[in-house]
């Protein structure tokens, strides 16, 4: 079924509890800086005794649950399941799984989204000194959002579930995947270390659940805070676009999904109404009639079953 990119939907908005609360009190922290160094530190004091007795009573509580033989396995897993949960654990020491496990868990999840474009991660290890190494493969050698991919999906990924990580290295040995011998993603393309000058970091994982009732061989368009997407589903797989044909810089609201000619089943390509552009969905909407057109593709996650998208960020107003 065949439908135009017309609808659009209200915005969305991210649920990170945990990172606002951060953003909140470096805000609070900063602004107590205002009347001189002993009064920043006076309020980083009660913050880290605040925080230590709220670990600790969180410590008691997991102990009672565990000598009265609740905390088994099933509630265990619910408990580092929920996002700020598992915050709270990690921020105390108190997480169940070890750093190798929770990398293990955090690059699972990702996967969906790098396997609708042909890609896969594989870690590689994790270090003595907190150093995880990957290798990414698949098809996505030469993807302009390869950056984007690491940067946005795998890397913020792993610094939720292991913020002790230090830094993630990407494997420059060209080992052969394993399925289809695609190559490995070029190291140049990805930034390396943490600590590296990289792209600014100006995107937010935005919640937009109205994706996950796209239909197959449905195209829709979206509106979610301050920027128009544009979304189409092949078989069980949902793919993310920028809203914009760089064919004729207009937007691509109308858009028709089809099958590649000559190509299996489960192939598609998207086709600007207007300039009549084809973009091949799944090889990260290249485009098909010229070469260096591309369409955007957004990094797209399934978080507590929940469809997220990587999108920029709005800027701050300035100050009056």
């Amino acid at each position: 079924m065949e439908q135009p990119a017309g609808a659009r939907v209200t915005d969305g908005q991210p649920d990170d509890v945990v990172g606002r609360a951060g953003e909140q009190v470096e805000s609070l922290l900063t602004a107590s800086s205002v009347n001189g160094v002993a009064a920043r530190e006076r309020a980083e004091e009660l913050v880290r005794t605040l925080t230590s007795l709220y670990g600790e009573g969180l410590a008691r509580m997991l102990r009672i649950l565990d000598a009265a033989g609740v905390l088994e396995q099933p509630l265990r897993d619910e408990l580092v399941a929920d996002e700020v949960v598992a915050g709270l654990l990690l921020i105390h020491g108190l997480h169940p799984d070890d750093v190798r496990t929770r990398v293990e868990s955090a690059l699972a999840s990702v996967r969906p989204y790098l396997a609708t474009h042909g890609g896969n991660v594989q870690l590689l290890e994790v270090t003595d000194d907190a150093v995880v190494r990957l290798r990414l493969l698949g098809h996505c050698d030469g993807c302009p959002s390869s950056s984007v991919t690491l940067e946005l999906a795998v890397e913020s990924a792993v610094q939720a579930a292991a913020p002790e990580i230090t830094s993630i290295e990407v494997s420059a040995g060209a080992a052969k995947p394993a399925t289809g011998g695609a190559p490995v993603i070029p190291v140049s393309a990805l930034r390396v270390r943490l600590g590296d000058a990289g792209p600014d970091r100006s995107s937010q994982w935005v919640a937009v659940p109205e994706l996950g009732q796209l239909g197959a061989g449905e195209v829709g368009g979206f509106s979610v805070s301050g920027s128009d997407l544009l979304a189409c589903r092949i078989g069980a797989d949902l793919f993310v676009f920028a809203d914009h044909c760089p064919g004729c810089e207009a937007t691509m609201a109308g858009a028709r999904l089809q099958r590649r000619a000559g190509q299996p089943v489960g192939s598609g390509v998207l086709t600007c109404p207007r300039c009549r552009s084809h973009y091949d969905v799944r090889q990260a909407g290249a485009g098909i009639d010229t070469d260096g057109l591309h369409l955007t593709p957004l990094p797209l996650l399934l978080r507590d079953d929940v469809f997220t998208v990587a999108l920029p960020r709005t800027p701050e107003p300035a100050p009056a």
